[in-house]
């Protein structure tokens, strides 16, 4: 299969060595095309597959509370950290990078936990005060 580099040179046009080596062929390492095997997304989606049905599973079964949204979580987060991972190239790009992109919504869900926890506080504020009716 003939992919396109980004000079616009496809697989095709290069012969011999020159189709392996991009310092032979003039073209500059920031332009060589990398592919990932077809096994890894293979692999990607069978496992988003499992995550799921795992998913589904905790509502089949019929667990309820705290537990049912917790595993609810878990595999919704697990599932978008594989999808992040692979098919937008995270696993691949620079840590300074990663860490733009990734570390707002872990500090957007740490502070939402603390107005979580903040909030019972509130509550309890406003009934001992206020008292139990509207």
């Amino acid at each position: 299969m003939a992919e396109a580099t980004a000079n616009g040179l496809g697989q095709h046009t290069l012969h011999g060595a020159q189709a392996h080596d991009p310092a032979v062929a003039g073209i500059a390492p920031a332009e060589v095309h990398q592919e990932h095997p077809i096994k890894l997304y293979l692999v990607v989606w069978a496992w988003l597959f499992i995550l799921s049905a795992c998913s589904y599973l905790v509502d089949y079964v019929g667990l309820q509370g705290y537990l049912r949204w917790s595993l609810i979580l878990i595999f919704m987060m697990l599932k978008a950290g594989l999808i992040v991972a692979v098919f937008m190239h995270m696993a691949w790009e620079r840590l300074a990078l990663t860490y733009a992109i990734i570390l707002p919504p872990i500090l957007v869900l740490v502070f939402v936990a603390m107005m979580v926890f903040e909030s019972d506080y509130t509550l309890l504020t406003r009934t001992v005060f206020f008292g139990a009716e509207p």
